[in-house]
């Protein structure tokens, strides 16, 4: 009697752990670029702060949401796709005063590990950033706003904020300093589909 007992729970148990929905896996998404802007500004000779963004933005996403520090992000970018929106200081910003896109025709930010800031959706993601011939390490502070179906692809995706500061003079990029700050500020806006 006693066996037919222990038996029994022990088909429950095992019953019950295999019916327990499995712990997501970590997922691939690609970076939407016609929804992922990385915009900069900075201080022009303390008259005014001027800003541009990068378009056309590639990358890929690593997304673990039971563990979000395993996540992984890669992200390239093309300094020839800088805009202003003032096509002679788009081409003075793409010279060898600045961004020499003919020399260094991209740019890319590869994370290395993620601190998970809680309990708010926020997080240090650290990486190094390649830029102008240069690689450094930096970090971005950043804020997951939605994980969702998107009504528009159908796709499940991922939306974040970001932002960081980096020193032009770390890639160098010395053209006109200090009076044009050292300091960049970069501000993010992204969303990433399910592969």
């Amino acid at each position: 009697m006693m066996n037919r007992i222990h038996l029994g729970i022990a088909s429950l148990f095992v019953s019950a752990l295999f019916s327990l929905p499995a712990l997501a896996a970590a997922e691939n998404y690609t970076l939407d670029p016609n929804h992922t802007n990385i915009v900069w500004s900075a201080n022009h000779f303390g008259f005014s702060t001027v800003y541009g963004k990068f378009a056309n933005v590639q990358g890929t996403l690593t997304l673990d949401e039971a563990k979000p520090e395993n996540s992984k992000v890669t992200v390239t970018v093309s300094p020839a796709n800088i805009v202003t929106g003032i096509d002679k200081f788009d081409a003075h910003l793409k010279s060898d005063a600045f961004f020499d896109v003919a020399k260094f025709p991209t740019a890319t930010f590869e994370s290395t590990r993620v601190e998970v800031i809680q309990p708010s959706k926020t997080a240090k993601v650290y990486g190094n950033l390649t830029l102008h011939g240069v690689t450094k390490p930096i970090i971005l502070n950043v804020t997951l706003n939605k994980i969702g179906e998107s009504p528009v692809t159908r796709k499940k995706t991922a939306g974040f904020s970001a932002t960081t500061v980096i020193k032009r003079s770390d890639f160098g990029m010395t053209f006109a300093l200090p009076g044009v700050s050292d300091d960049i500020l970069l501000t993010i806006e992204s969303e990433a589909s399910a592969s």
